[in-house]
């Protein structure tokens, strides 16, 4: 698991950035890989896997 901060979420459009603490990358997150409700600023830890697009973090929750 990874540790990161919900740098963006935009719920009614359903999906956000999340910034690794460790890398300071930011990884895409949408709606359907959250285990828990996020809102910008938030503490979370996370997995990630490879998505269409690049790399999506899923399995989100709060730390």
């Amino acid at each position: 698991m990874q540790s990161g901060k919900v740098k963006f979420f935009n719920e009614s459009k359903g999906f956000g950035f999340i910034k690794d603490n460790d890398s300071d990358k930011e990884y895409f997150v949408h709606v359907t890989g959250l285990i828990d409700k996020v809102r910008e600023n938030d503490d979370v830890t996370f997995e990630v896997t490879e998505g269409r697009k690049g790399l999506n973090a899923v399995n989100v929750k709060l730390a």
